[in-house]
């Protein structure tokens, strides 16, 4: 059988709380995203949560992008 989701692998099979660290859900501009928050109080687009595919084409969303 196929899953398909836009849930990482960890997410529905997870193996740890450690692996997360400081891996947060938040809405940024309306749209769910996973991001790792760093010392100086600003995120990092770990992961964008969409189901539009014209979601994954915008660049505000690339993986390891920082957010103010």
């Amino acid at each position: 059988m196929i899953h398909y989701t836009p849930l990482s692998e960890h997410e529905i099979f997870p193996t740890s709380e450690e692996d997360y660290g400081n891996r947060q859900c938040i809405t940024y501009d309306g749209k769910p995203v996973y991001v790792d928050k760093n010392e100086d109080g600003t995120y990092q687009l770990v992961q964008l949560l969409s189901t539009d595919p014209q979601d994954f084409l915008n660049e505000r969303y690339l993986p390891g992008t920082f957010i103010p």
